[in-house]
């Protein structure tokens, strides 16, 4: 999907101070991941969060990756993930539903759906308005 002001603001209502984006059924995409269209500075004007639900598809991979400067938590809703993270990718844990999920600021990760049948879908929070402005890819290989 290409990325324009009014994809961004088609479904914002605004109240007087409070925000609403109700059941977004638009998506995007990034890094192997589908997004529903959340809340960040790009929509909402939001100055220190962003928020969205993502799905990796079955067999998906969420390719490695840091997020500069900010924190991420979320919230597995459905599915079961690996996340190998650290120098090298060299540690594992394994997440499913019901699960929330804390990630500091320059860790390297990739995110694997464990499944080849079912989607990933997680509820996610960033300490950053600017969603995915601050993130740079990482190669595995670097720190071997």
């Amino acid at each position: 999907m290409t990325e324009t002001q009014e994809n961004w603001t088609q479904e914002v209502e605004k109240h007087d101070g409070i925000t609403t984006i109700r059941s977004s059924g638009t998506t995007r995409g990034w890094n192997g991941i589908h997004y529903k269209l959340g809340m960040s500075s790009k929509n909402v004007g939001s100055k220190e969060l962003s928020i969205n639900v993502a799905t990796i598809p079955p067999g998906g991979v969420a390719g490695a990756h840091i997020h500069v400067e900010f924190e991420v938590m979320l919230y597995i809703v459905q599915g079961r993930v690996r996340h190998e993270f650290g120098p090298g990718l060299k540690n594992v844990i394994e997440n499913g539903a019901g699960d929330f999920i804390f990630i500091e600021p320059g860790i390297p990760h990739e995110v694997f759906n464990m499944s080849d049948t079912e989607p990933v879908v997680a509820f996610v929070a960033r300490s950053s308005a600017d969603e995915w402005d601050k993130i740079i890819p990482y190669d595995r290989n670097s720190e071997s």
